[in-house]
């Protein structure tokens, strides 16, 4: 049987992580999914994650980038909007997390044999606790564990991640599209080279950010709102 960690990076999956060595928990092997849009402060976690352990983490990428399926792709099957490149995530069309990280770790996993796979599933996610898949276990729900107690956990142990969690209630891909309006503030004011590369993403595809606005349209929105509280 072997041990596999899915670990994203996130609080509680580091969390996960660090409780199962911290409590002699047979670990074979760690594994991560790498989008290529990972705040730049993840990777520096993942490195940091790394060297805390003493062991290194597997990173599993798809056979082609995330700007090529956005963007270049062309698609045979299917009716689709777009006549080139997926686009931009819908909630009903999440094929960012199908293509970038399910297909390659299940690719991964098949050619594992005998494997559990451990999954950071907090205690207070119940409705993801309950999509629960063979060969899987969720260890901090089982244990108990909530999103606020993994995040202070890690912070104990000397883990902040940049300050990303001071910021947005997630840490995945910075250019997620469903992303709410208070974290592409966000984005904006403390990421602005991240921004730039929002707008630039977004002029490249037909149909835009978001259903009913475009990046560069939320740019002035964002703009003119910080003129007014410069002005009152």
């Amino acid at each position: 049987m072997k041990h596999i960690v899915q670990f994203s990076g996130g609080k509680d999956s580091t969390c996960m992580l660090l409780m199962m060595l911290e409590r002699n928990m047979p670990v074979d092997e760690i594994i991560f999914c790498d989008t290529g849009k990972e705040f730049p402060a993840m990777y520096d976690h993942i490195a940091k994650v790394e060297q805390y352990i003493g062991r290194k983490i597997t990173v599993l990428k798809a056979d082609k980038s995330f700007d090529y399926y956005f963007a270049d792709y062309v698609k045979t099957k299917g009716k689709g909007k777009c006549s080139k490149g997926y686009g931009w995530a819908r909630m009903w069309v999440r094929w960012c997390t199908r293509l970038l990280k399910q297909d390659p770790t299940n690719k991964y996993l098949k050619n594992q044999g005998n494997y559990t796979q451990y999954i950071g599933i907090a205690a207070d996610e119940p409705k993801r606790h309950k999509n629960i898949t063979k060969n899987t276990v969720h260890p901090l729900f089982d244990w108990g564990v909530t999103e606020k107690q993994a995040l202070q956990y890690c912070y104990d142990r000397g883990f902040d991640w940049g300050g990303l969690y001071e910021h947005f209630r997630r840490v995945s891909c910075w250019c997620c599209s469903l992303q709410r309006l208070s974290e592409l503030r966000t984005l904006r004011k403390y990421y602005p080279e991240l921004w730039r590369e929002l707008i630039d993403m977004d002029s490249r595809v037909e149909y835009k950010f978001k259903p009913d606005y475009s990046v560069e349209q939320l740019e002035r929105r964002f703009a003119l709102e910080d003129l007014q509280q410069k002005l009152f």
